[in-house]
């Protein structure tokens, strides 16, 4: 192997897998999970994290671009891949050589694939997306005795799946849940009245799982609470979940500052005692939010030590002046546990205006992933 500069994100397979199994142990042995693996499986790298999802018994997968399920296929995933998101024109031959499932929405892609599984006497398996309140991808409820009747002529495709969306599951006390679900089970009987029988009737994510009683539905469509990241609400207490990414780096430089000198671009951090600071070879561009300057966090010794000045694209400076017996070389952890200390992903959301998901998927390809179990 190739010496590269020591920061990396660990990533904890047996939380992994602790947290896939505390799903299906929610939902129970009769509804499958489709484990959502898009975005690079949320950032911590889909080269690793599928394989030990689907051993663990992922019954599906879901992707959001046909280029992500012909990666999980070259993986030897061989699970159905649904492809949460779109099948462009012109992809209609990848879907039917990596054997994917697509999601539809849209009658111009269904004639499409219609036709392409037509040309070389194939069929396609799909699932029908409708809109129940999202109000972004899918089929309106209203258009369905319009749209059932063509998707039934294309006999090319196979309806295996029906499925919708939920709005606003992360806040259990809005009632537009509940009224999805309501929906929802109507759409599931129109679609049967039409003669459709699709396997999987799905509409939870990972909020959906753990918000109310799965009514009606027989898979489930976990991706945050996958990684650990399901914040806020009742979640926290409904299921012991574990963060399964740790991003580190290491101390490369100590150097003594008087009082009164500014610290990095823009001078934002201006000494205000003799002081000592640490340079990581981080920032930026590898997924450190610029917004955590003179705000964020990190664990050295299994203690806090603040970001000090504007982080850079490959660098923080942090002020060690309260752990004089820190070196060069000390590991240095960004985001998840050292001893009893723990920087969140909640944290760091918090404290850029963001959330979770967001903070794994902004950490950059550049930065291995390096798999521990």
């Amino acid at each position: 192997m190739s010496v590269s500069r020591p920061t990396r994100v660990e990533i904890d397979l047996a939380a992994l897998r602790h947290n896939f199994q505390e799903i299906q142990s929610t939902v129970g042995a009769n509804c499958d999970v489709l484990a959502v693996v898009k975005a690079n499986a949320y950032g911590h790298g889909v080269s690793g994290v599928a394989p030990v999802l689907a051993d663990a018994g992922a019954s599906l997968f879901g992707v959001a671009l046909v280029e992500e399920g012909v990666e999980l296929r070259s993986l030897g995933i061989e699970q159905p891949i649904v492809i949460l998101g779109s099948v462009f024109p012109g992809q209609e031959d990848d879907v039917l050589e990596h054997r994917l499932t697509p999601v539809l929405y849209d009658l111009t892609c269904a004639r499409l694939l219609d036709s392409a599984a037509r040309d070389v006497g194939r069929t396609v398996d799909y699932h029908l997306k409708v809109d129940t309140g999202m109000g972004r991808l899918g089929f309106r409820v209203e258009r369905l005795d319009q749209v059932l009747p063509v998707l039934k002529k294309m006999k090319n495709l196979n309806m295996t799946g029906l499925m919708s969306h939920l709005a606003v599951a992360d806040e259990p006390e809005r009632p537009l849940t509940g009224l999805q679900y309501e929906a929802f089970a109507r759409v599931v009987e129109k679609v049967e009245t039409f003669g459709f029988t699709p396997r999987y009737r799905h509409i939870a994510n990972s909020a959906g799982i753990y918000s109310r009683k799965l009514t009606g539905c027989n898979l489930v469509r976990p991706g945050i609470s996958l990684y650990g990241g399901l914040t806020g609400g009742p979640f926290a207490s409904q299921f012991t979940q574990k963060p399964v990414m740790r991003f580190v780096s290491q101390i490369a430089q100590l150097k003594e500052i008087p009082p009164g000198e500014g610290v990095s671009y823009g001078h934002r951090f201006v000494t205000s005692r003799h002081s000592r600071v640490a340079a990581i070879p981080v920032g930026y561009a590898d997924g450190y939010n610029r917004l955590l300057t003179n705000c964020g966090d990190v664990l050295i010794h299994g203690r806090r030590v603040p970001v000090a000045g504007t982080v850079c694209m490959d660098w923080i400076l942090v002020d060690v002046t309260d752990l004089p017996e820190v070196q060069v070389g000390d590991q240095v952890t960004l985001l998840g546990r050292d001893g009893d200390a723990i920087i969140t992903a909640e944290e760091w959301a918090d404290k850029v205006g963001s959330i979770t998901y967001e903070v794994f998927c902004n950490i950059s390809k550049r930065v291995p992933r390096v798999f521990v179990d």
